[in-house]
């Protein structure tokens, strides 16, 4: 148990700073909400009431930024597996070596598949 206290201590020292911030920015901060600050934000367009969708001109918005997004995700995550796995290569052993390499595999097909789809490429 005592190996777990600094984990525990940090743990309580992070939990304690974000509900002190929430509570003091909530307090000190200014309270003027208005029209503009209660709408939804979704790209930066604002939407023409004259247009019957309520979109921007009637056109739709593209999601190509969304889809980047997605998949800078997706492949932030893949390093967030490899870098333990890294680090550790030696004590996994085969079975570790054999686990990665599925897993590189899948998101290797991942990566073709949305590469042959155009998903990378920015027009």
């Amino acid at each position: 148990m005592n190996a777990y206290v600094p984990i525990l201590v940090l743990g309580g020292i992070a939990v304690a700073f974000a509900v002190f911030s929430v509570a003091v920015a909530s307090l000190v901060g200014p309270q003027r909400p208005g029209r503009a600050k209660l709408e939804a934000y979704e790209c930066g367009i604002e939407p023409l009431p004259s247009s019957p969708t309520g979109r921007a001109g009637g056109r739709r918005i593209p999601i190509k930024y969304y889809l980047t997004a997605m998949l800078f995700i997706v492949f932030d995550i893949e390093i967030v597996f490899l870098y333990p796995w890294a680090v550790h290569f030696d004590a996994l052993g085969a079975f570790g070596l054999a686990v990665m390499a599925v897993f590189v595999f899948n998101v290797a097909v991942a990566y073709v598949y949305e590469w042959r789809r155009g998903g990378l490429s920015w027009d």
